[in-house]
């Protein structure tokens, strides 16, 4: 098996790690011919967490990265108060990541280059597909190079204006507003405190300001206005927007920026043959509620496996073009918030974190059915050692929970979940882990010899 991915940012990364641990062959090219440095999409959702901790990426995303911050809002210049995009919730057994992370994405995308490096895999930056023929064996891309190369699968993970998906002739509907656009851009501001996020506005109409939210390891922030008729993404630019609100901020330098106009695009499909889209190249969203990115490097954990094994690969567009279609929806209604100056276009609940995506079949009833996110919960192993259920599934591999039951000798990553008073019976010496707190037990809404299938992304078969 040989896989060519089209787009080095995190949606294709995530894909090249899933499938290069899984011992797909793995080849990843990106047309640009540097590496992007910027913040771009920097909140992490909680659900991308327990991705990042499954791909083994957790631990440097963590350090390297920090909670949101809590916001100050300044009005004509003075500070009125503070307000929180979020509202920080304790982990549960459940939940281990309950909150969103903030982290660049140029900073995650080396974090995750890293980790694609330790198998073997580096990213061909400068090298661009140009053109692609398929047959039932295979696909064959033409790159910028010169060469020819040939891949059992291809996937376009470039962006929203993605090669692939025009080569493969798939429609992009959608709206554009050229009337409304945004600037966002990272910048210095070295008289402002980085422990905080800064809420520009004026008295008379606090909903219409700037933003900048700290951008953790960079001494930098992710600054974010709408822009008039005319303007630019300019430093320039935003010195104007800020000195309006009389913020007494002077901002020393930039690097990357942009101007964003509304673009909302989903792909009528999101595979031809041997080729797939994910990521940017199959939705593009508002950065409102922060799903763009997070949206793309599920994609990529949903994809990974099923071409591994070569299965239900129908099932990639069925499950994640749904996701996104809803997103898409949320994000729109946050954007419209915004646009029409609501007090509480701020604010971000539980909808934005992933955690309640499920991929159960229409009219299915139930605590937890197929198609539903697993649970994590804390476990005793057998030499008593405190892990969790989520230690059980991290890897490429599928996994079984018997609850209340022995587990079958020699059946890889088969479990028994065990109450303390509960033995494996005679025959049934397989792995065990106890549930001790009966945490497992209640978030399975288990019973005596219930049996769960997780898949290897960490839904329920």
């Amino acid at each position: 098996m040989r896989v060519l991915i089209v787009g080095a940012g995190p949606t294709g990364l995530t894909l090249g790690i899933d499938l290069a641990r899984r011992g797909v062959e793995v080849r990843i090219v990106d047309k640009a011919r540097e590496f992007f440095a910027g913040s771009r999409g920097d909140g992490i959702q909680p659900r991308t967490l327990e991705v990042l901790d499954d791909l083994g990426v957790l631990e440097a995303v963590l350090k390297e990265g920090a909670p949101p911050a809590p916001i100050r809002v300044h009005l004509d210049g003075r500070t009125v108060g503070e307000r929180r995009m979020f509202e920080p919730r304790e982990p549960r057994p459940d939940v281990p990541y309950p909150n969103p992370w903030v982290l660049g994405q140029s900073q995650l995308e080396g974090i995750l280059r890293a980790r694609l490096a330790e198998f073997g895999v580096r990213v061909e930056s400068g090298t661009a597909l140009v053109g692609l023929e398929q047959d039932a064996d295979g696909v064959t891309a033409r790159l910028s190079t010169g060469e020819s190369d040939r891949a059992d699968h291809l996937v376009g993970a470039d962006g929203g204006a993605s090669f692939v998906r025009k080569a493969i002739g798939v429609a992009f509907p959608g709206t554009t507003d050229e009337t409304f656009r945004m600037l966002i851009g990272d910048v210095r501001a070295p008289d402002l405190d980085p422990a905080f996020g800064h809420w520009f506005a004026a008295g008379d109409d606090p909903a219409e300001g700037v933003g900048l939210s700290p951008l953790p390891g960079t001494g930098m922030f992710q600054f974010v206005t709408r822009l008039g008729t005319g303007d630019d993404a300019s430093l320039t630019t935003m010195q104007a927007a800020l000195d309006r609100f009389s913020a007494g901020v002077r901002l020393t330098g930039h690097g990357w920026s942009t101007v964003w106009r509304p673009n909302v695009r989903l792909a009528d499909r999101y595979r031809s043959g041997r080729v797939f889209l994910a990521g940017d190249a199959a939705h593009v969203h508002p950065p409102t509620g922060g799903q763009g990115m997070n949206t793309g490097v599920q994609d990529a954990y949903n994809l990974g496996w099923r071409l591994a094994a070569g299965h239900d690969l129908d099932g990639y567009e069925r499950e994640r073009r749904a996701v996104a279609a809803r997103v898409l929806g949320a994000t729109t209604a946050l954007l419209k918030r915004y646009t029409e100056g609501r007090e509480d276009a701020y604010r971000r609940g539980e909808e934005n974190y992933g955690l309640d995506i499920t991929y159960r079949a229409p009219g299915a009833t139930g605590h937890l059915v197929t198609g539903d996110r697993a649970p994590d919960a804390p476990v005793l192993d057998a030499t008593g050692a405190r892990v969790r259920l989520f230690d059980l599934f991290r890897g490429p591999h599928p996994t079984r929970l018997v609850f209340g039951a022995g587990a079958p000798v020699g059946e890889p990553h088969t479990y028994a979940v065990l109450r303390p008073e509960e033995r494996p019976g005679p025959g049934q010496g397989g792995a065990y882990v106890t549930d001790v707190d009966g945490h497992a037990h209640a978030a399975y809404g288990a019973s005596l010899g219930d049996t769960f299938a997780v898949r290897p992304d960490g839904y329920l078969a």
